[in-house]
């Protein structure tokens, strides 16, 4: 699986950005896509994740109310909508692929293939 992220920018605070990771090799069909985003000195932390058959969905609480993560099985990509974006939503956005049990899905170490990354800066 080759995942490419997209969709990065700088917004201002209260903003939205949409960022997009697409498959180029393979279909999900038996994964869960999940973003996970690090920022300057911090740990790399879930963001929220999608399980391709199923549809269902997890968000971290910090994310709660303000982002959506959805799929789209024709285009083999995974969308990540942020809205309401404050400057603690600053990071650089990495979207992964794995087959993570429930109770390992927002664990980093479940995903085996990682896109390269798109910085999302929010100005106060």
């Amino acid at each position: 699986v080759q995942l490419q992220a997209s969709g990065g920018g700088l917004v201002q605070a209260g903003g939205s950005l949409r960022l997009s990771c697409v498959a180029t090799t393979r279909a999900f069909s038996d994964y869960a896509i999940s973003w996970f985003r690090q920022a300057p000195g911090k740990e790399r932390e879930f963001v929220a994740a999608v399980r391709w058959s199923s549809s269902t969905t997890y968000y971290a609480d910090s994310v709660k109310g303000r982002f959506a993560i959805s799929r789209d099985n024709a285009k083999k990509s995974v969308y990540l909508q942020m809205n309401s974006l404050k400057p603690e939503d600053t990071a650089v956005y990495y979207c992964a692929a794995g087959r993570p049990i429930a109770s390992t899905i927002t664990g980093g170490r479940s995903y085996g293939y990682w896109g390269q990354g798109t910085q999302v800066t929010v100005s106060s």
